[in-house]
């Protein structure tokens, strides 16, 4: 009997129609092994194949293939296989290779299939121009039970879509309809992207959490949209009309569909659908319901791309707009940093901004970024020290789908956002030490990578830096990096406090009761001489933030047209002014009697602050604030 399987064998031929062995014949011989490994009867260089993928032999007078488990799969005549009898004519697929079995001498003219060997596309591949789309022309539709139901989902969807207004709901909503009447497993909508760029709206659903982020085969999803042509694939890893590529071996899709969203100049996008059930494949009318699906929705998702975009636009300026971009004042000081502006802000330079905490340094960087070349471009503030390290990484580069519990789509960080614009870095002292050499990075190479991506993003920003800690000693503690602190003080300046530009505090204090009376119930017109004198005196160590918040205070509970200074905080007319009209009133007499309750009370808890402070119902810390704007450290020394 073994004489017999081999003059059987010696009858049977494989005839590669494409592949690396494209245009070769193949003698089939006994127990006849395919794979990459060179063991194996037929050896192919091709790395989707497993090294021991398929095995063709005789048995009982007829070829039968048998699958050696392999990692991607054997198919005959489109459907995946473990064991199968072949006939004149089948159409073997595995890997990149296609074969045709020819059988009892019979010419390869003969088998029923016909074969385009120019193009070899295998029968589970379709492609559909979206313009000759069975539903996007019009023209006479077959009456068919499954056409009329096609064209009552198109209805519904387009009836659904057309009342949802956010882009998220709107894409949700979608893919939940499209597979509803499409047997897919997962889908994605990809928006506003070209070929190698990113896209400006990725939703993608699946219902294992294992898929995200989904992998997508990106290729195709650019043919779709390059070509405006939808896309069907039976078997995507056998298919020669698909590249293929990392991301779509990783996607391990069986069957895949895909169609343009096409709007009235360009392609807006695509919308993807797949399955990795190899029970379930998609047909010619699968393609065309989703491509009539993607005609009916593009204008509606573009809508809603646009009308996102012009939110987020709208939030941005009305920030910007709810800053005071003017800096009062026009002290010697102060006449020196506007100077500085004019001299920093026409070049690219980073700049450093020191100064005590409220002294007005986001203003100063918002004014060199008004008056630079890039002021038409964003100017994105960000306080290092108002997140947590992870979090501020996130704001700071963006991160990719997925990178993270909760990162459930693309991010664009503020770098990437404010490309061709500024940053300002607020309290920048208290970054941390992984971030500060990332940011060292972004001053060196202008290039930096999302949380979780590998792909290198260029950008082109002026960072401006502020703080209030001195690096210097933060450098020779060892907290803060001496390399970035040197990339970082390439032109820097000293804010002055509000103590040391005392000249300025009655124009600013003017300027806030202006400012925050447009929103009072009651007429304001100015500041009382007394008052004045006690802003002037008083130390301000909060600087222009807290003479706003006094100003706001005493308008609020005020009760006259002038400011006053009952209306004022304690801490301010509790300062000494010696020089203060109307000395010996009102005022100094409280103030008399607070220095002697304190006295008085310290005296009683034998100088123990913490029982003199429970005794006076005050905190310790707020006790302590007491006596130093009484100025009763030398007299309880005594």
């Amino acid at each position: 009997m073994p004489g017999t399987k081999t003059a059987i064998s010696m009858q049977a031929r494989l005839m590669a129609v494409s592949g690396p062995l494209e245009g070769s014949m193949v003698e089939l011989t006994e127990d006849f092994s395919i794979g990459r490994e060179k063991t194996n009867a037929l050896c192919i260089d091709d790395r989707v194949l497993s090294r021991k993928h398929c095995a063709i032999g005789p048995s009982n007078d007829k070829f039968t293939i048998r699958d050696l488990h392999s990692s991607n799969g054997t198919y005959v005549n489109g459907l995946p296989v473990d064991t199968r009898v072949l006939h004149h004519g089948d159409q073997i697929s595995i890997g990149q290779s296609v074969f045709v079995f020819l059988e009892n001498g019979r010419e390869p003219g003969q088998p029923a299939l016909e074969l385009d060997h120019r193009a070899p596309i295998s029968e589970s591949t379709l492609m559909l121009k979206a313009e000759d789309a069975l539903y996007v022309r019009s023209r006479q539709l077959p009456q068919t039970d499954r056409t009329l139901r096609n064209v009552e989902a198109l209805l519904q969807i387009g009836s659904t879509i057309s009342s949802i207004r956010g882009l998220e709901s709107l894409q949700a909503k979608l893919l939940h309809l499209i597979l509803e009447v499409i047997p897919g497993e997962r889908g994605a909508i990809f928006l506003g992207g070209r070929a190698g760029e990113d896209f400006a709206s990725v939703y993608h659903w699946t219902p294992n959490p294992a898929d995200r982020p989904l992998p997508v085969p990106r290729s195709i999803i650019e043919r779709v949209i390059r070509e405006k042509v939808g896309l069907l694939s039976n078997n995507v890893l056998q298919d020669t009309a698909v590249n293929l590529t990392e991301s779509i071996l990783r996607a391990r899709a069986g069957s895949v569909l895909a169609a343009p969203l096409v709007g009235p100049d360009k392609a807006l996008g695509a919308i993807y659908v797949d399955t990795r059930n190899s029970g379930t494949c998609f047909d010619d009318d699968h393609l065309q319901l989703l491509t009539g699906i993607a005609h009916t929705a593009a204008s509606a998702l573009e809508t809603a791309l646009r009308f996102e975009t012009l939110q987020g636009e709208n939030r941005r300026l009305k920030a910007e707009i709810n800053i005071n971009h003017d800096m009062v004042g026009d002290s010697p000081r102060m006449r020196q940093v506007l100077d500085f502006i004019g001299k920093v802000a026409s070049s690219s330079s980073t700049v450093l901004l020191r100064g005590e905490s409220g002294t007005g340094k986001e203003l100063v960087a918002r004014a060199i970024h008004r008056n630079s070349p890039r002021s038409s471009k964003p100017c994105v503030a960000i306080n290092c020290a108002a997140l947590t390290e992870s979090l501020l990484e996130s704001e700071l580069f963006g991160h990719e789908k997925g990178a993270f519990t909760g990162a459930v789509f693309l991010k664009k960080g503020k770098l990437e956002e404010a490309s061709g614009g500024s940053v300002f870095l607020d309290e920048l002292g208290e970054l941390a030490s992984g971030l500060q050499a990332k940011l060292l990075r972004v001053l060196q190479e202008r290039e930096f990578e999302r949380v979780g991506g590998t792909r290198a993003i260029k950008t082109d920003i002026r960072l401006i830096a502020a703080t209030n800690r001195d690096l210097e000693e933060a450098v020779r503690a060892g907290t803060f990096r001496r390399d970035l602190y040197y990339r970082l003080n390439v032109v820097s300046v000293v804010l002055p406090p509000l103590r040391e530009r005392r000249g300025d505090i009655p124009q600013l204090a003017n300027y806030f009761v202006q400012k925050h009376a447009r929103n009072a119930t009651r007429h304001v017109v100015g500041i009382s001489e007394e008052a004045q004198v006690y802003l002037r005196n008083y130390d301000w160590p909060g600087n222009v933030r807290e003479l706003e918040n006094a100003m706001e205070r005493a308008i609020v509970l005020g009760s006259t047209e002038l400011i006053l200074p009952e209306d004022l905080p304690d801490s301010i007319v509790e300062t000494e002014v010696p020089e203060a009209p109307g000395a010996g009133g009102f005022h100094e007499m409280v103030r008399d009697a607070k220095r002697q309750i304190v006295l008085r009370t310290l005296e009683m808890s034998e100088g123990n602050y913490s029982e003199a402070a429970r005794r006076l119902r005050l905190h310790p810390s707020n006790l302590h604030r007491l006596i130093r704007s009484l100025k009763l450290r030398e007299e309880l020394k005594r």
